[in-house]
């Protein structure tokens, strides 16, 4: 039941990042018009919030 419950969770948190990367050029190219340097930050938190989100649930199972 803990495998299923886990493979849930990581589904849930692909589908979310996936459709995020799928709107990510539309969100940024609109960010980008008002700042360079704020959608080059957008796109450093999508990739960091991606390695945080599997950081913190792989401290919360320890």
């Amino acid at each position: 039941m803990e495998n299923r419950s886990t493979l849930i969770a990581a589904a849930i948190i692909f589908v979310g990042f996936g459709l995020m990367a799928y709107f990510m050029p539309t969100i940024m190219l609109a960010v980008g018009e008002m700042s360079p340097v704020a959608a080059g930050a957008l796109a450093v938190l999508f990739v960091g919030g991606f390695f945080l989100v599997f950081w913190l649930r792989g401290r919360s199972r320890r």
